[in-house]
């Protein structure tokens, strides 16, 4: 995947220009027996498979291929992508597979393949480097290194030969190898000065007894600039391609939370639902087998790109249930299920864990070895037509199944795709489907009932998943990372509270479980990266595992902090807490504030990052600032509070100038100002009374807010750590609430409809300690 679909290549080299570059759309896999084989063969990482079979002497990224190019006095190259990278596979049939290019390659270089997924660390530093000296990036990256791994030459995707003014990949390759050899010392001091220079334009520091900016200020502006770049038909942000963005969806909902009576918080509402509105109308969602796909090509969210990526999921099945949460409409409930169905189904591992990914390619159900984007998921109308063949009683004209759901879905006998979103000609007579009228308006159309539309249209699309199932699949990664696993519990956890429903809940318990018991190294106390599913459906690891970046710590802690709310079993607090620690041990900055990417003791890492956007996922930065301050509720800690400020505070200038790229740090900042309530439930656990006073709470969009439950123990993890709590009781053996902040709490309520008029309104009474 290159940044907004384009592919730059830079080289700092003489008579190799920068330019945009145009390649074949499709790979296809190598053919067996296998003709080379190289040490990735022997790795886990799906991506570094992909490869070990190339004719080119791959290494992994790893202490022997630092060794032989010192030894050998070589030039590295690296090259980084994931297993689902469209551009990676392009760049691999091209070049990698190529026996010319990988004899150059092998008998030049030592040739580093690097998983981005798996060491995101080493994947920033470069892509930092190729740019700030490109001006843009992407995927697959290419990088060439000193022996002791400083990057003097960067680019991303390269044709294998000349084009036009185009340099080919195996003329770069020949450029460096000239210039390694004449001139080594110019592009080494050229590539040191760039270096130093990211070392200090990258530095993120609070001045001592430096505060946080004021966060109305800081969220106002970050509400103008998303306001200034919003699409208003069609929802999202900017032109296409467009993201889903389900950060900038977060803050614009919880923005409207604490400025409801303006018409900048009703503005910034209506931005969140429609766009949410319109990706689940969208080809962007999947309406025949669920979940969503990357981004859209279009303004429209009508073509795809057929990636599906579980923090994707994860991040989307938060913002609909949100919305339901804050509008009330099923519509965004249905979606939020819809997007766990897919990933309970299609991106779980038995053990518990969540799989990484599924392609954009696939081979087409008709048949050939060429793989194409889309083809798992795209239909031709007469292929409609064929499924769909029963008249509907009652219909006007006699019309099919497949007249109405084609009607509805804009299916069209020459396809829906136009050639602009079909560069490739790979979706040439296909459709993608998108919702192109309401059921109402389907309903009038063919003069019969809403609820005859709604059973025709979930008829045809269970009848068009099953026959997706009999299509050849998208290559899955079945990768399993500990911080997008630490997402998707997230989103189990706050789906299954918010409707109530016991299955979510048991999923989001069986993630838990399967991060202690598989990512989680007991003896060293630290989370590790990754594993892996085996042959045999088992879990795997490598040796040496990868030790956890600071995602992995954040994600994991907001992951359990959400499922304590919602199943209120203290042992997922207690871990919270345990992880929090180790993340302050390993990644924290007690000079600068704020957390560090990566273990700073790691010498092989030469920028130490913080950091600074919330993209396709949001900062560790930014979801650190709202942990601490959670933590510090539930464990009393304050100085927990003090770092979740001097990360702000480190955040200053970012937060002041351009909070549009950090909008998840930002509702960090507003948790700050507007103080968190802490809403504390006084019952028996599995009582009723105690689950109504819970689906109350639950049922609201409540950003600012901790949710404790205490049974009277004085011995629980709570209790111990929030003394208070023991002094707080149920009244008349019912279970009570008590809505507080900084334990100041109202007078106690038992009744549902008493708590959300409090939770909403505030209180009416006087506060009373």
């Amino acid at each position: 995947r290159l940044n907004n679909k384009s592919m730059t290549i830079w080289v700092f080299l003489s008579g190799v220009q920068r330019g945009g570059v145009a390649g074949p759309s499709s790979s296809s896999s190598s053919s067996t027996p296998h003709k080379h084989t190289n040490r990735l063969a022997n790795e886990r990482s799906p991506y570094l498979l992909q490869h070990a079979h190339n004719p080119v002497d791959w290494f992994p990224w790893g202490q022997e291929a630092f060794d032989k190019a010192k030894k050998e006095d070589k030039p590295i190259f690296l090259s980084v992508g994931y297993s689902t990278c469209h551009w990676c596979h392009v760049m691999e049939r091209e070049s990698f597979e190529d026996e010319e290019i990988g004899k150059i390659l092998s008998d030049n270089f030592v040739c580093i393949k690097l998983d981005r997924e798996e060491r995101p660390d080493v994947d920033k530093v470069y892509m930092t480097f190729v740019q700030a000296t490109s001006g843009s990036g992407g995927w697959p990256m290419s990088v060439w290194l000193t022996p002791d791994l400083r990057p003097f030459i960067g680019g991303t995707y390269f044709p294998p030969r000349d084009h036009g003014r185009r340099p080919g990949f195996k003329t770069v390759l020949t450029r460096i190898m000239e210039q390694w050899q004449n001139n080594r010392s110019t592009l080494e001091s050229s590539g040191d000065r760039i270096l130093e220079a990211l070392k200090k334009g990258t530095a993120i520091t609070a001045n001592p007894g430096e505060s946080p900016p004021l966060a109305p200020d800081v969220a106002n502006r970050c509400f103008q600039q998303l306001a200034h770049s919003y699409e208003e038909e069609y929802g999202g942000f900017r032109e296409a391609p467009k993201f889903p963005s389900p950060v900038n969806l977060m803050f614009l909902m919880s923005y409207w939370s604490v400025n409801r009576s303006t018409t900048e918080g009703v503005e910034a509402l209506q931005m969140a639902l429609h766009t949410l509105r319109m990706m689940a109308l969208g080809g962007i969602h999947d309406h025949v087998a669920q979940g969503f796909h990357r981004y859209s090509t279009d303004s429209s969210w009508h073509v795809p790109h057929f990636e599906k990526m579980l923090y994707d999921q994860a991040q989307l099945a938060v913002a609909y249930i949100t919305a339901s949460q804050v509008s009330g409409e099923p519509l965004f409930a249905d979606v939020a299920k819809d997007i766990l169905l897919y990933v309970s189904r299609d991106l779980s591992d038995k053990s518990g864990g969540f799989y990484s990914a599924e392609d954009a390619d696939s081979v087409p159900a008709s048949g050939g070895a060429e793989k194409r984007e889309g083809a798992f998921c795209v239909w031709t109308a007469s292929e409609v037509r064929e499924l769909l063949p029963d008249v509907v009683e009652g219909a006007t004209g006699a019309a099919t199944q497949a007249d109405i759901f084609m009607h509805h879905y804009g299916v069209k006998e020459q396809g829906n795709v136009a050639p602009e979103q079909d560069p490739h000609g790979e979706l040439q007579g296909q459709n993608v489907l998108i919702v192109r009228y309401s059921a109402e308006l389907t309903a009038a159309r063919f003069g019969i009932s809403l609820e005859k539309v709604d059973e025709v249209l979930a008829s045809a699309r269970a009848r068009m998943a099953d026959v997706r199932t009999r299509r050849p699949r998208p290559h899955l990664d079945s990768k399993m990372l500990a911080s997008w696993n630490g997402l998707m519990l997230s989103a189990y956890a706050r789906v299954g509270a918010v409707l109530e429903d016991k299955t979510l809940l048991e999923r989001a318990l069986q993630a838990a479980r399967f991060l202690k018991e598989h990512l989680w190294d007991a003896d060293r106390q630290i989370v590790l990266r990754s594993c892996y599913r085996g042959d045999h459906m088992e879990v795997q690891q490598i040796y040496p595992p990868i030790s956890g970046f600071l995602d992995d710590y954040a994600f994991i802690v907001c992951g359990l902090l959400d499922l304590y709310e919602a199943t209120l079993r203290p042992e997922w607090l207690q871990w919270a807490e345990e992880l929090q620690l180790r993340q302050d041990a390993l990644f924290w900055d007690h000079q600068g504030g704020g957390y560090f990417c990566s273990d700073p003791s790691d010498g092989t890492v030469l920028l130490q990052l913080k950091e600074d956007q919330d993209g396709a996922e949001p900062s560790a930065n930014s979801v650190s600032a709202t942990n601490l301050l959670r933590l510090s509720h539930y464990t009393g800690r304050r100085d927990w509070l003090d770092k979740s400020q001097q990360l702000l505070a480190a955040f200053s200038d970012r937060l002041t100038r351009v909070p549009i790229a950090l909008p998840e740090m930002v509702r960090a900042l507003m948790a700050q100002h507007y103080t968190l309530k802490q809403v504390v439930i006084c019952g028996q656990r599995d009582a009723p009374d105690t689950a109504g006073l819970l689906a109350t709470v639950n049922s609201l969009f409540l950003p600012y807010k901790v949710l404790m439950f205490t049974d009277g123990n004085p011995e629980s993890f709570l209790c111990q750590r929030l003394p208070a709590l023991s002094s707080m009781t149920q009244q008349g053996g019912v279970a009570t609430a008590y809505v507080c902040q900084d334990f100041t709490c109202t007078l106690p309520v038992t009744d549902p409809q008493e708590l959300r008029r409090l939770l909403l309104d505030g209180p009416a009474d006087a506060q009373t300690d």
